[in-house]
């Protein structure tokens, strides 16, 4: 099989469109000739450019993001590797995410109307297979999970945005300072953060074990109790990775390789059980997976044609490949699956070598005729992230 491009087709996964997208193709605006116009080269590394852009300390900034975006930014990418909680702590504190509970703001016509975020078409070709892309797989097609869904650690996240609401997938994994009592989720950043020096969404809530009865499939109305069966869990804190909040949404495929993001949650109607407690499992992270080890499935609610949203779907990928933008960042997971959006956020899980399962990655972006979805691979950053929430609380 040849090597494919496959950023010409790639797009994130979150279903429909909430914001003002460009009009250009997948790979940029187009010259007269057909081809793609190249993006623009970096920033000089003097200094920021007019309207914020430049490179500071290694890091390249675009242009047009709020200076105060730079407080408590490592000196340069690699260096984040290295942040304890300390440092994470000074970073999350400039940018504060600010959720206040709505009571009874979701409802079953707000879930049901709810698209999420597309950020604009990728930009950049992904890197040669020197620079850790391999041809894409062969597609999977997806199957329907079996109900019900309230023994599945996988439900919805739902959020506010300034052009409406959106919704993802996301998945209950354990804390590692409260074994059996986790109140942690995780999905994409995308899900949670506009990107590129943005904001947090608001009304941030998850929702596990959605339509579990399948009482809204088919196109049917129902009431909340079917809908969320086990409640709505709103999110108290979250944290995405600094490479999403600096560069995400359309500002560089790059971005991609680092998006997840993690929540801290609480139901809305207190019961005095944790989430854990409450779906009656939770998955642990597997940080650094040995990739050529891996076989690999990802869930999610699809909701694009052939899908509606409605029910949860898995697909056997098997071994992942590789997808890459910048090859000085860990490849992204990539597996054949014909999930469309709305099934970003979800779960990527394998099987651990003490035959736990694990969740090793989540559904970022894929190609836009839904032949596979790729993932960012977890390692340091990530660990580090789900260090600070965990011990935050």
């Amino acid at each position: 099989m040849p090597s494919i491009h496959r950023s010409a087709a790639a797009a994130v996964l979150a279903a429909g469109t909430l914001f003002a997208v460009s009009a250009c193709g997948p790979d940029g605006p187009s010259s007269a000739d057909g081809t793609s116009t190249p993006a623009p080269p970096p920033a000089s590394a003097s200094g920021p450019a007019p309207g914020g852009g430049g490179v500071i300390g290694g890091i390249t900034l675009p242009s047009g993001i709020p200076t105060s975006l730079l407080e408590g930014l490592p000196k340069s990418w690699d260096d984040l590797k290295k942040w304890k909680f300390e440092d994470w702590d000074n970073w999350a504190s400039k940018h504060v995410f600010n959720n206040p509970v709505v009571k009874d703001f979701w409802n079953p016509d707000k879930m049901g109307d709810s698209k999420p975020a597309e950020p604009a078409p990728p930009t950049a070709k992904p890197a040669s297979d020197d620079g850790g892309t391999d041809p894409e797989p062969p597609v999977v097609n997806a199957v329907a999970m079996p109900r019900p869904y309230t023994k599945q650690p996988s439900g919805k996240v739902f959020f506010s945005a300034q052009g409406g609401r959106g919704n993802c997938s996301a998945t209950v994994i354990t804390d590692p300072q409260h074994p059996g009592k986790s109140n942690l989720v995780w999905t994409a950043g995308h899900c949670v953060h506009e990107g590129k020096g943005g904001n947090y969404y608001k009304d941030l809530v998850f929702v596990p074990a959605y339509n579990n009865s399948g009482a809204s499939s088919g196109g049917k109305k129902a009431p909340l109790s079917e809908l969320a069966p086990l409640g709505t869990w709103w999110a108290d804190q979250v944290t995405t990775s600094p490479q999403w909040v600096v560069e995400g949404g359309g500002t560089g495929d790059a971005a991609s390789q680092y998006d997840f993001a993690i929540m801290r949650v609480h139901s809305q109607n207190d019961t005095g059980k944790s989430l854990e407690e409450t779906v009656g499992s939770a998955v642990p992270v597997w940080f650094d997976a040995p990739r050529d080890k891996l076989s690999v499935s990802a869930v999610g609610y699809p909701l694009y044609k052939p899908f509606d949203g409605q029910e949860l779907y898995k697909c056997d990928g098997g071994k992942p490949t590789r997808l890459s933008f910048d090859a000085l960042r860990p490849s992204m997971l990539t597996i054949g699956c014909n999930m469309t959006q709305g099934a970003s956020g979800g779960g990527w899980f394998a099987t651990m070598p003490d035959g736990r399962t694990a969740l090793v990655s989540n559904t970022s972006i894929g190609t836009q005729q839904h032949t596979s979805l790729s993932g960012p691979y977890l390692e340091t950053v990530a660990k580090n992230a789900l260090d600070w929430i965990s011990r935050k609380q």
